[in-house]
């Protein structure tokens, strides 16, 4: 049986509207997914946080953040993945350019 890998819709928040507190970037992933990647394509470092509360992730403009949950799996054949409904925050000072967020799921 072939495990076909899928996207998530893709989410952007643009750095214009940044005011320092937490931002969604994603009320809440779509499904569960087992990579998740943070493009910062504006002129801000971004803080991450998958709470809306916590510091948790940290990327520096111009560059992006890529997590592969599966890497991290314990027993050999499970998944690791992030939980679906996952939200997704970012912070930063006002910026110009855009925040994305990409998900992969099987």
């Amino acid at each position: 049986m072939a495990n076909f890998v899928k996207a998530i819709p893709l989410s952007s928040i643009n750095s214009a509207a940044f005011t320092g507190d937490y931002d969604v970037l994603s009320v809440g992933l779509d499904n569960a997914c087992s990579i998740l990647r943070i493009v910062n394509d504006s002129n801000r470092d971004v803080t991450v946080s998958y709470d809306g509360v916590t510091d948790h992730d940290y990327v520096v403009a111009g560059s992006n953040l890529t997590i592969n949950a599966q890497t991290n799996s314990r027993i050999a054949g499970d998944i690791a993945q992030f939980r679906k409904g996952l939200p997704v925050h970012v912070k930063a000072a006002a910026g110009t350019g855009f925040v994305y967020l990409a998900g992969y799921y099987t």
